[in-house]
């Protein structure tokens, strides 16, 4: 019978908080900045491994951080709480992460692991009537159950065999991804497409193409907000059909990985608002500009939007392929960003939206285009679809594992 011990994590690794430049809001902490300025809201976009930030400071902000190496282990001690991360480089953690080091009798990535276990604990202890909070001495008090270190080795092999596929995924839908900005970029915007050598430009654009409004181009989608909208007692872990939320439309896609469901029912009864295969949903309260893209490789067939997005269906005008790549295009985000109003929760009116100036190519060369961005984007659902399967199983192993329950 393997041992398993309680004690408390200060007594198996050392507990610190990080630090930032204040104020914040300086500029000479940032300007010419190239060290990682690692926040909370940079591993709510990661997986395991945090390897982009969002921001970067310079030698002097730096010199006022707390400076972290590849492979250090911190949590979220702020925010989003009791998130656990790796550093996948080296980089400046802001002073609402905790890190670990110095460990004794305990490893890294079993600690991981068990930290992942502990959210729910931690989030019962916080405090902050805005912002959620917990104190380095509640993590450096807190017990954890802790067995032999081959035990803790086997554990974080077996959890770690599912979050290696699932980097491994991700660099690969990474990559498809680039390819497929790089083709719109190199096609729309540097205007070295096919034939583009002899092709007669006319004020400043190839003949035959043209910058039309928004909503000539597209059928723009409401939801139903009426007084069938879903209550929060009407929603369940799995149901008949998945009632898209905020979490579900990222800015890489679509994730599942917390989905809501309502009853065949209560889908009868809405009047708008459900998607239709090809269909792009679109964010517009709150995070505005997230895009995804309802391939026939999305696993679901049965979708609904929420009163903070739109459906986007292509009118015959252009394809949804071309549609879904320009609306990630950074000048057409800088523009969603321009249009949106409200400071407290931006928003993006469906009638501004209609406005929004689009670049409109031939038919010829969109199909040209959206032939070749099919496959990247079919690939890219599948190994999005795969990834959060696996997560879902690595979710459902990891407290059978730490609770000893599952014998290594």
């Amino acid at each position: 019978m393997i041992e398993w011990v309680e004690k408390k994590l200060n007594d198996v690794c050392e507990i610190g908080r990080g630090s930032s430049p204040r104020p914040i809001a300086d500029q000479r902490y940032f300007i010419n900045g190239e060290i990682p300025w690692i926040k909370i809201a940079d591993a709510t976009k990661s997986n395991k491994y945090i390897y982009e930030t969002k921001e970067h400071v310079n030698e002097y902000g730096a010199s006022f951080s707390r400076m972290l190496q590849p492979g250090a282990l911190i949590i979220a001690a702020s925010g989003t709480l009791g998130f656990p991360m790796f550093l996948g480089v080296e980089g400046c953690i802001h002073d609402g992460w905790l890190y670990f080091n110095n460990y004794k009798g305990i490893s890294p990535d079993y600690l991981y692991y068990r930290l992942i276990t502990l959210r729910n604990y931690f989030n019962a202890l916080s405090y902050g009537a805005a912002i959620q909070n917990i104190n380095t001495e509640i993590v450096r008090n807190t017990q954890v159950s802790i067995p032999p270190l081959a035990t803790q080795a086997r554990i974080a092999e077996i959890l770690s065999a599912y979050d290696d596929a699932i980097e491994n995924n991700r660099r690969r839908i990474a990559l498809l991804e680039k390819v497929a900005r790089e083709l719109y970029h190199e096609w729309f915007v540097r205007m070295r497409f096919p034939g583009h050598e002899s092709a007669k430009f006319v004020g400043g654009l190839p003949d035959g193409w043209d910058v039309v409004p928004f909503g000539t181009l597209v059928e723009i989608i409401d939801g139903d907000r009426g007084t069938n909208y879903p209550k929060q007692g009407e929603f369940s872990s799995e149901g008949y059909c998945l009632f898209l939320n905020a979490g579900n439309v990222t800015k890489n896609g679509f994730n599942f990985a917390n989905s809501t469901f309502v009853t065949e029912e209560k889908d009868k009864i809405l009047r708008k608002g459900r998607l239709e295969r090809n269909d792009i949903v679109l964010t517009t309260r709150g995070t505005v500009g997230n895009v995804a893209f309802y391939s026939s490789y999305i696993p679901y067939n049965v979708l609904r939007i929420n009163s903070g997005m739109v459906i986007l269906r292509d009118s015959g005008c252009v394809s949804p392929e071309f549609l879904y790549m320009t609306l990630r295009n950074e000048s057409v985000q800088k523009m969603i960003a321009l249009f949106s109003s409200g400071s407290a929760q931006p928003q993006l009116p469906i009638k501004d939206m209609r406005k929004m100036k689009i670049l409109k190519p031939t038919n010829n060369l969109v199909q040209q285009f959206a032939a070749i961005i099919k496959a990247k984007l079919n690939k890219s659902a599948l190994l999005q679809t795969q990834s959060q399967n696996l997560a879902r199983q690595r979710d459902l192993l990891l407290p059978r594992l730490m609770s000893g329950k599952l014998e290594v």
